[in-house]
């Protein structure tokens, strides 16, 4: 899995925002928790499911079936607004 080129994730004043790159269409901007800027960096890398469900256990205390339940309601938000390979 990977995120589509094209989009940057920025924190500014304590928020973290996904922005696209090169462009001034606000709409596209869509804004993340902590959890979802950890998870962005390791999409960017490229990265399998198992081993971002590893990775997300590892990082905060979760079992794995509530981070994989939150990883892939995060992946279907990125799908949605097409920020997804």
């Amino acid at each position: 899995m990977k995120l589509k080129e094209g989009f940057m994730l920025k924190e500014v004043a304590g928020s973290y925002i996904v922005i696209p790159v090169g462009q001034v269409d606000f709409t596209a901007m869509i804004t993340v928790n902590e959890t979802g800027a950890f998870l962005w960096e390791l999409l960017q890398e490229g990265i399998e499911l198992p081993a971002l469900c590893a990775k997300m256990t590892a990082e905060y205390d979760i079992d794995e079936a509530t981070a994989m339940r939150d990883i892939e309601n995060f992946i279907k938000i990125l799908s949605d607004n097409n920020l997804m390979e």
